[in-house]
C-alpha cells in the first residue's frame, strides 16, 4: 500500500507544470512571441528554426525574446523523448583512466533507458562569448544540460543565476534558482575519513595539497580539512596547506616545503596530485609510507597501479553520472532539487602507515 502511494505521489510530481491564475497551464507560444515583437508568426517560426531568409539580427531578437518568455518547442516538451547535452571543459574524458569518462558513461546509461539523446559538447571561451547560454539551448533544441569541469568565473556559469533551462552542475552551486541543481560527493565526509585514518596511525603534522583556487569544491575541501583537524584535536598549520592544480606536476612546488615544515602525512585533493606527491617524496630520498603517508581523492584506476598502491577517498563516478541524470530529469519535470550528494568511501591501500617515532623524524630531517 505504501509503495503504491509513493508511486502515485511521484507520478504527480513528474507531471507537475506551472499554472497561471486561471488554473490553466501557461506556456508561451509562437503567437505570443510574434505579438510581443509586432511581427508575423511566420517570421518568428523562421527565427526559431534557423531559416536563412531573415536577417541575423532578427533571428537573434526572436531567440532572445523566446528565452525571455520561457518558450519551449513542442519537441522539447515531449515526455517520451528528450534531447540534452553535456558541456565539458578543463576535464579529460576520452578514455577510462580519465576523471570525466565514467561520469559521462553513467549519465548516458541512465539516459539510454529513457531513450534520451545525449550530445557531449566540449566548451570553450569562444562558444561562451559568441552566444548566451539560454539562447544556445533553445536554438539547438536541448531540454537541459549537465556541466562538467566549469569554474564559477565562466561566462555561462555566471548566466545561470537567471536561466530557466534545467541545468545540473558537478561540484558547483548556484543559489536561489530552482532550475539549477548541484551534484557531487560529500567532501566534508571524505576528508574527515582521511584525517580520522591518519590520526589513528599517530600522525599529527598533516599537510593538505588542495586543487585549484576559484573552485567551489576546492573551497569545500579546504573547509573540510580545517574542520576535521579541529574535530580530531589537531592543529591545522597554514604552512602545511596549499592550493595547487589537479595535475601531478603541482607537487614539486609544495612538497619540499611540507617536508621542511615537518609533515608526516599529506592528504591530496585528487589521485593525480597524490601520484605527483609520491614521486616528489621519493625524489627526496624518502619512502612512502615509511617516511611519509599519502592519501588521494577520487579512486581513479591509476590509484591501485601506483607504487605503493594509493590509499584514497572514492567518489563513484558512474554513480555521479547517474545521479546527475536523476537530478536533471527532476528539474525538467519541475521537481526543484537543490543538491544531490553521494557518500564518500574510504579505500585503504599501502600508501599510509604508522607515524614514525620522534627520533626517526629527526633522522628524516637530516636527509632533507
Amino acid at each position: 500500500m505504501k509503495c503504491t502511494f509513493f508511486r502515485f505521489i511521484l507520478r504527480l510530481l513528474l507531471n507537475y507544470s506551472p499554472i497561471n491564475k486561471s488554473g490553466s497551464v501557461f506556456m508561451a507560444t509562437i503567437k505570443d512571441i510574434a505579438g510581443k515583437l509586432g511581427i508575423a508568426v511566420s517570421t518568428v517560426s523562421k527565427g526559431l528554426n534557423g531559416a536563412s531568409d531573415i536577417s541575423d539580427d532578427m533571428r537573434q531578437l526572436v531567440l532572445n525574446t523566446a528565452v525571455e518568455m520561457g518558450y519551449a518547442s513542442k519537441k522539447m516538451r515531449t515526455a517520451t523523448t528528450r534531447k540534452v547535452c553535456i558541456f565539458i571543459e578543463n576535464m579529460d574524458y576520452e578514455n577510462i583512466d580519465q576523471f570525466g569518462y565514467d561520469i559521462i558513461v553513467g549519465f548516458k546509461l541512465s539516459a539510454a533507458r529513457r531513450h534520451w539523446e545525449v550530445t557531449v559538447v566540449p566548451s570553450s571561451l569562444t562558444l561562451q562569448t559568441e552566444e548566451q547560454y539560454d539562447t544556445y539551448m533553445l536554438k539547438n533544441g536541448y531540454s537541459g544540460a549537465f556541466f562538467l569541469g566549469f569554474t564559477l568565473h565562466d561566462d555561462w556559469i555566471m548566466q545561470l543565476n537567471k536561466t530557466t533551462v534545467p541545468t545540473v552542475l558537478l561540484d558547483n552551486y548556484i543559489e536561489r534558482n530552482h532550475h539549477v541543481g548541484y551534484v557531487g560527493t560529500d567532501s566534508e565526509e571524505g576528508i574527515d575519513l582521511a584525517v580520522d585514518h591518519l590520526k589513528e596511525l599517530g600522525h599529527k603534522k598533516i599537510a593538505f595539497l588542495n586543487g585549484s583556487k576559484n573552485s567551489m569544491v576546492s573551497d569545500q575541501r579546504y573547509s573540510a580539512f580545517i574542520n576535521s583537524m579541529k574535530k580530531h584535536s589537531l592543529t591545522p598549520d597554514e604552512n602545511l596547506i596549499e592550493f595547487g592544480y589537479y595535475v601531478p606536476d603541482c607537487a614539486k612546488n609544495h612538497v619540499p616545503s611540507f617536508l621542511k615544515n615537518g609533515a608526516t602525512a599529506i592528504i591530496c585533493a585528487s589521485d593525480l596530485i597524490a601520484s605527483g606527491v609520491i614521486a616528489e617524496v621519493v625524489k627526496h630520498g624518502l619512502k612512502v609510507p615509511g617516511d611519509i603517508s599519502v592519501i588521494g581523492f577520487d579512486d581513479l584506476p591509476i590509484a591501485s597501479q601506483l607504487s605503493p598502491p594509493l590509499t584514497t577517498i572514492r567518489q563513484d563516478r558512474v554513480d555521479l553520472g547517474k545521479s546527475a541524470f536523476l537530478l536533471l530529469d527532476g528539474l525538467i519535470h519541475n521537481v526543484s532539487i537543490s543538491k544531490l550528494l553521494q557518500r564518500a568511501k574510504f579505500i585503504k591501500r599501502q600508501s599510509t602507515g604508522p607515524c614514525k617515532i620522534k627520533s626517526d623524524i629527526n633522522q628524516m630531517d637530516k636527509k632533507l
